[in-house]
């Protein structure tokens, strides 16, 4: 795991993670609902700010899925959420762009203005220690609820890795 991009602004802004994925109604939803759990677990919920976009508009203004509200609400996490396309002007106040497939990290780097802002953006499942091979989070949008379970868990598992390494960037800002 690399470390994250350095920050530019000062420790008393809070430290902004967003999720990307394709339509923001699957797998970004479900991350940002998971590490803002994380976050809010952490005692960081005044230091962190979590969200989430998709790389198109297509779901634009909709509510998740339904399949990742029912999951994320059986294992008990907050499901509200309405769905956006990702601006290039966000990742000025940005400080780490987590896609949920490596298509979506090639998209961003490709609407990245700058090199900075291009090195923001991380794959999440880099974040798990336990990952191996392909680190890609398969869009569950075409299946069934067992694809929003398994979407779930390597959200989880990657959700840990992350806290440690946005934990290490808040604190050492404030050092």
């Amino acid at each position: 795991m690399s470390s994250l991009p350095s920050r530019s602004s000062a420790p008393s802004v809070p430290y902004r993670v967003c999720f990307v994925c394709t339509g923001n109604i699957c797998r970004s939803p479900m991350a940002q609902s998971v590490f803002r759990e994380r976050v809010r677990e952490a005692g960081l919920g005044d230091l962190i700010e979590v969200d989430s976009a998709g790389t198109g508009g297509w779901h634009e203004g909709d509510c998740a899925d339904p399949r990742t509200v029912s999951v994320l609400e059986a294992n008990g996490y907050a499901s509200e959420h309405v769905a956006r396309e990702f601006q290039s002007s966000w990742f000025s106040r940005l400080d780490l762009v987590i896609a949920l497939d490596s298509g979506h990290v090639r998209a961003l780097r490709r609407l990245a203005p700058t090199l900075e802002d291009a090195d923001k953006v991380r794959l999440l499942r880099s974040f798990d220690p336990s990952a191996s091979g392909d680190l890609d989070v398969p869009d569950p949008y075409y299946g069934g609820l067992d694809g929003f379970e398994e979407c779930l868990d390597m959200v989880e598992a990657a959700s840990e890795g992350l806290l440690a390494a946005v934990r290490k960037a808040v604190e050492g800002q404030a050092a």
